[in-house]
């Protein structure tokens, strides 16, 4: 039976359509793990979409820095995963430490390839979530078994120079990985009119995240002069330091607003410095890394939410904010952009503290004109689970067709 009509031999009802669907194999680069839970949560998202319509097995090929070579298959967050960890090499000398983690990653890699035949059977489709090395596999099965392989990007290296920055082997790597792929989509027109301009795709489709928390209740306004960052403490990405200053600088205009920022990274001292530099030891609120629950649920309390990047590709927190009724502040940093608009909060552009000032004062000033319900209505038709399931879906059955 070819691809095609594996489509055309679906069952009615969710259970028989389910099991007619035929096996999608997903293979991400980043994914949620013990040191860092919050690493790709919105591609775990994204999958758990998917496998609302289709039979979905997730491949992690992962290195840990103790332990010995395991592949397992286990059942978490509702999603079947053969989970194929190395040992990583720590060794000093940078080339020999790339090539023995190259070769240990491939052989975990083949060895979760072999558990998923045995157990789950030979996917249909591969569907790889950030490249280089998850393409990789997914190129040998197309060359090995003839499985077409489908690409997602979301990374933010496209966009701030550091591909540009790379050599060109590592680019004709990229292009020849692209270039094989059946399909290609983007987590934004932003990114993926990045790919293009760099030579990388000549066409894509954009497949959003999924925003969480529009299953919640919708809760009450909060107070005008809370605000809330979520952000990972990177400051050269995310500009966590100019949501400081600025708060400094309504304090001045006679403004006192507080601040709870959720999160933590490698800047979290210097960011606390500054708090204590600018006296805002009262009105800043350091929470940590919290889980998404958590988020949400500080998101329900606060008045306003505040992205501040410098790039982004797509920004789930501007989405889940919007979900919680809760207008926000944004740059036009990419993804934002896709979300904002003057009913739900305020573009300001990159970089510019004296335009986030007048946007945070703008916000305290006018709150009760942003209608909660108008805004949760603004995001809910275009980024629920069933949304961004159905966008793969029908990619997945014009690339079956294209593949058989």
């Amino acid at each position: 039976m070819t691809y095609s009509l594996l489509f055309a031999a679906m069952a009615v009802g969710p259970a028989g359509e389910q099991a007619a669907m035929p096996h999608v194999l997903v293979i991400p680069k980043w994914w949620p793990n013990t040191r860092d839970p919050q690493l790709g949560d919105f591609i775990r998202k994204q999958v758990q979409a998917l496998s609302r319509h289709t039979k979905v097995t997730v491949l992690l090929i992962e290195g840990e820095a103790t332990g010995r070579a395991a592949v397992q298959l286990v059942e978490t967050d509702g999603l079947v995963q053969v989970r194929s960890t190395y040992r990583a090499n720590k060794g000093r000398l940078l080339i020999w430490r790339k090539l023995v983690n190259l070769v240990r990653f491939w052989c975990a890699a083949m060895a979760g390839w072999r558990l998923v035949e045995r157990e789950r059977g030979r996917p249909a489709l591969t569907h790889v979530h950030i490249l280089v090395r998850p393409a990789l596999v997914a190129r040998w099965a197309k060359w090995r078994h003839g499985i077409p392989y489908v690409l997602s990007e979301q990374s933010s290296e496209y966009l701030n120079g550091t591909y540009a920055s790379k050599g060109w082997l590592f680019h004709k790597l990229n292009r020849h990985l692209f270039r094989h792929a059946v399909a290609v989509t983007a987590v934004s027109n932003w990114l993926g009119d990045g790919l293009v301009r760099l030579g990388i795709c000549s066409t894509y489709e954009v497949v959003p995240n999924v925003i969480p928390g529009l299953d919640r209740p919708l809760p009450p306004r909060g107070r005008p002069t809370d605000f809330l960052v979520v952000a990972d403490l990177v400051d050269r990405t995310k500009n966590v330091s100019g949501v400081i200053r600025a708060l400094a600088r309504s304090r001045k205009s006679g403004i006192i607003a507080h601040l709870n920022i959720i999160g933590d990274g490698p800047d979290r001292e210097a960011l606390h410095a500054l708090v204590h530099e600018n006296d805002l030891a009262g009105q800043v609120t350091f929470l940590g890394r919290l889980p998404n629950t958590g988020v949400l649920d500080h998101m329900a309390r606060t008045g306003s939410v505040i992205i501040n990047s410098n790039v982004e590709t797509f920004s789930v927190v501007t989405g889940e904010a919007l979900a919680q009724g809760k207008p926000v502040i944004a740059t036009r940093c990419g993804g934002p952009q896709g979300f904002v608009t003057p009913e739900n909060g305020v573009l300001i552009e990159v970089g510019d503290t004296d335009a986030l000032v007048a946007a945070m004062t703008r916000l305290v000033e006018q709150h009760s004109s942003y209608d909660p319900a108008r805004i949760r209505d603004s995001v809910s038709a275009r980024f629920s689970p069933d949304a961004v399931g159905d966008a793969f879906v029908r990619i997945h059955r014009r690339s079956l067709g294209a593949g058989s």
